[in-house]
């Protein structure tokens, strides 16, 4: 708000102060010029009062602009109010913006407190309820991955056709279960990131040991050189990111060839499959967005690439993607030159 439209602002807001000068220094001069008194002692003694009342509206002017800087500050910021140290130093802050000692201010101080005190509960209650639902899916995905490896064995034990093709959705049971899990830590204040130097390399030939299978039964070639690439990131959840990538890629290339390059300060996987659309590409990485290929294949979730998306920004690495129909897509990992050496 600029200067002028302050002034007036404050203005309006002392507007029964204004009108009640106003009206005594009306009622003054009527009285002077109905009782024929001096003018001088009358303007005089106004020059006197000006003064003061000038002075008087500066001050409060001056704590009128403060306090709506700082409530506009707290407006842009809300949730600071919630946060621990605002809370801690709430009678501070709010002592600051309403410093004067009126019922009115108290109330405003009070009510401050107490909205702090009931956003700190809930956050409290909510960071609760949050870790029992993630303790829930962790004990649950362990718990799960004992009747799937029993499951494995079994049709391990004999190689025919139905049990390959069953071994490739129980891989795909294995891979929706993990997403699940990732999905609830993700936005948790304690995810456990670590980053340290990782060589790319040792990463991109994991997961293509992973969805080797994958890539076997639907006949889709893949390409990798190798890189001596190294990148500051956390293994984990890259890992996760490239999976992932894999996961869409040979979803949507079958019988084609899917190539991961790595090399400067970038990994990306490219296939030659179906592609994406003009105008579905830009929503890709949007929750829950599956496009027409998405609606194509009903098992679609639309939560593999806003998983990636998610975990990236977390990363420091900038995910993007190019593609044309009936082509292929590919999809780009950009790490932070200051992050990532050759």
């Amino acid at each position: 708000m600029n200067g002028i439209r302050l002034i007036i602002s404050y203005l309006k807001d002392r507007i029964a102060f204004v009108v009640l000068l106003t009206a005594i220094f009306v009622v003054n001069i009527i009285v002077h010029i109905l009782y024929k008194l001096n003018m001088d002692s009358f303007f005089y003694g106004w020059q006197l009062t000006g003064v003061i009342i000038v002075g008087v509206f500066a001050f409060d002017f001056i704590r009128y602009v403060k306090k709506h800087s700082m409530l506009q500050r707290i407006l842009a910021n809300p949730e600071d109010i919630c946060s621990g140290m605002a809370l801690a130093n709430v009678e501070e802050m709010s002592g600051e913006i309403l410093v004067g000692k009126s019922l009115i201010d108290r109330d405003y101080r009070n009510i401050i407190k107490k909205l702090g005190n009931i956003c700190a509960e809930n956050r409290n209650e909510f960071a609760g309820k949050r870790k029992d639902t993630i303790d829930y899916y962790t004990t649950w995905v362990h718990q799960i991955k004992t009747p799937i490896s029993v499951m494995r064995m079994s049709l391990m034990a004999e190689d025919t056709d139905k049990n390959r093709e069953l071994l490739t959705e129980l891989f795909r049971i294995e891979q929706y279960v993990e997403m699940a899990l990732n999905y609830v830590r993700l936005d948790s204040e304690s995810s456990d990131f670590v980053f340290k130097d990782i060589a790319a390399d040792k990463i991109i030939r994991e997961s293509i040991r992973k969805y080797a299978p994958v890539f076997i039964r639907r006949k889709t070639g893949i390409k990798y050189e190798g890189t001596d690439l190294v990148v500051v990131t956390d293994e984990k959840w890259l890992s996760f990111v490239l999976e992932q990538i894999l996961s869409n890629a040979v979803k949507y290339t079958e019988g084609g060839t899917v190539t991961v390059n790595a090399e400067n300060n970038y990994i990306s996987i490219k296939d030659t499959g179906i592609g994406i659309s003009k105008e579905d590409l830009p929503r890709i990485f949007e929750k829950g967005f599956t496009g027409y290929n998405g609606r194509a294949d009903k098992k679609a979730t639309g939560l593999g690439l806003y998983l990636c998306k998610n975990i990236c920004d977390k990363l420091g690495v900038y995910i993007s993607a190019k593609s044309e129909v009936g082509k292929g897509t590919e999809i780009i990992l950009e790490f932070d030159g200051n992050y990532a050496s050759k």
